[in-house]
């Protein structure tokens, strides 16, 4: 299964050629497109899904946010821009309805999940759902299983990963590492997964960087919560901070500072390659 972005040619030949190239792979793919920022932005958004559904796509993906507490200083910020974000899929919905394609938003430390699933469901839409990513959500202080069952509903593919965390003086540091070596039950979130959808998709994402700084000891971590419209409960913050303590790193985590190119590339191929290797031995993808 390869994700990414769109083919670099919208001419239809290209975009045959890239399909005819997928399936001689025996590849599933998924796009992005991009979505509708505003009314001027429909009708680019439109050629888009359609050059993505001639392609082959098997669904559309859209990460909307960026880390939820780096990003703003208040909450009238991040309530502006979940507003926006919501206003650009009502935008992007009779697109990917009008071609059947169905766009998965990934929980990218932006929302909790329970905001994310709440708006899916005033949405209502087979066409709009979640490309579900098995660690991010850490990040904003959730029990990866509840993140799991919150958005289980509405999930259409997945970024398979596992995750390691380490406490530091402001929080606690949170690492992609390769498929069973971190915390995560890969195997039983797989399971729920493949029960909801025996066809599910599943792409690695090993991303190869300097651990994030969660930095939940700090004020500015919490500018972006607030009790009534987007509460994040102390007992979360308690149950994160547990998991942190009881669950060590088995092995030391990536680092990449201060390394050269090549290490670097060698590090992120040693990290897939042992990520793969896990996954035939382990799961049933």
């Amino acid at each position: 299964m390869a994700e990414g972005s769109r083919p670099v040619s919208n001419d239809p030949s290209d975009v045959k050629a890239f399909r005819e190239r997928a399936e001689q792979y025996h590849m599933r793919v998924i796009m992005d497109v991009g979505y509708p920022r505003d009314e001027n932005g429909i009708e680019a958004f439109d050629a888009n899904v359609k050059m993505a559904k001639d392609a082959g796509a098997i669904s559309l993906h859209a990460a909307m946010t960026a880390r939820r507490y780096e990003e703003f200083n208040d909450f009238a910020s991040f309530k502006a821009s979940f507003e926006r974000n919501q206003k650009s899929i009502a935008l992007a919905e009779p697109i990917l309805r009008k071609h059947q394609m169905r766009l998965g938003l990934e929980n990218h430390k932006g929302w909790r999940s329970a905001e994310q699933a709440a708006w899916l469901k005033r949405i209502g839409s087979e066409w709009v759902g979640v490309h579900f990513d098995f660690g991010n959500n850490i990040s904003l202080c959730e029990d990866p299983n509840e993140t799991l069952q919150n958005l289980l509903p509405y999930t259409i593919a997945c970024h398979i990963k596992d995750m390691a965390v380490e406490p530091y003086e402001d929080g606690f540091l949170l690492s992609e590492v390769p498929l069973g070596e971190g915390f995560l039950d890969i195997k039983g979130m797989v399971a729920i997964l493949q029960k909801k959808d025996p066809n599910m998709a599943f792409d690695l994402e090993m991303i190869v960087r300097e651990p994030l700084r969660i930095p939940v000891f700090t004020d500015k971590y919490w500018v972006t919560f607030d009790d009534q419209y987007s509460p994040l409960p102390g007992r979360d913050l308690a149950h994160t901070l547990e998991l942190v303590n009881k669950n060590k790193p088995k092995v030391a985590v990536p680092h990449t500072a201060g390394i050269t190119p090549e290490a670097f590339l060698k590090l992120e191929d040693e990290c897939v390659a042992r990520s793969i290797d896990w996954a035939r031995k382990n799961l049933s993808l």
